[in-house]
């Protein structure tokens, strides 16, 4: 799966369009009074610490070693290999958190522990931005290449995110120009029968140059409305959330 991500990850209007969408989110994350320390919990390849790096130092995380191998390509140095239920960081050590397309593959009780790492490690005030794959519509044969658990609605993230201690700021579906052609292909995957684990293959190949860039400019339109408006369809649902300046007393 890491192969394939980070051959992908070079080119693909997907991933194009997911920095247009992500990199607003970080700037409203991180005004520029002072220097700021973001976190990539779950950095993959590392190809996501450079965007991190434009808004401040970067730093990652992730529990396979050899996609940090792939990573040190990207020129990433502050990366280490550790659990996202046990991050080896002090509390209120961080800014910014981001967790880019991770939780969907972790059992419930991983989940939960993540979110409240990342709430521990954030500093008050601080912000998490997180990226999930929505609606169970959705699911297909990339569902089983990598390994999902489960997919999400708008309402499912805010609960997992409020239950932690998070203040909602932002959440919104994107990719919504996606929604349609991948709901048509996805529910023919279903109906013939989803692929075995380790038959089951990536939706991300390279399409053609000229559909590449058609694909690409829409997606960069769509994330200038996302800019102003909240969307409600799409095939990944993303929220900005903030740690509040106090934490409520024990028995509030």
């Amino acid at each position: 799966m890491l192969r394939e991500t980070h051959a992908a990850e070079q080119r693909h209007f997907w991933y194009r369009g997911f920095r247009c969408f992500m990199r607003p989110l970080l700037a409203a994350a991180t005004p520029a009074e002072r220097p700021r320390r973001l976190l990539d919990a779950g950095c993959g390849t590392g190809a996501n610490l450079g965007l991190l790096a434009e808004f401040g130092a970067a730093y990652g995380f992730d529990l396979t070693l050899s996609g940090l191998v792939r990573g040190r390509g990207y020129g990433a140095r502050r990366v280490a290999c550790a659990d996202a239920c046990r991050m080896p960081f002090s509390a209120a050590a961080f800014d910014v958190v981001t967790s880019f397309d991770v939780l969907y593959c972790l059992d419930d009780a991983e989940e939960r522990a993540t979110i409240e790492e990342m709430f521990r490690v954030l500093r008050p005030g601080g912000h998490a931005l997180v990226s999930v794959p929505a609606f169970d519509a959705l699911r297909g044969d990339h569902s089983v290449f990598v390994h999902e658990r489960r997919r999400y609605t708008r309402g499912r993230l805010r609960d997992a995110l409020e239950r932690a201690g998070f203040r909602i700021q932002r959440l919104t579906c994107t990719n919504a120009v996606l929604f349609l052609p991948l709901l048509a292909i996805r529910s023919w995957q279903r109906a013939r029968g989803l692929s075995r684990p380790g038959e089951a293959r990536s939706d991300f190949r390279q399409p053609p140059a000229i559909v590449d860039a058609l694909l690409g400019a829409l997606l960069a339109a769509e994330a200038r409305i996302v800019r102003l408006i909240d969307l409600p369809l799409g095939s990944t649902v993303v929220c900005l959330a903030r740690k509040p300046q106090s934490e409520p007393p024990a028995d509030a």
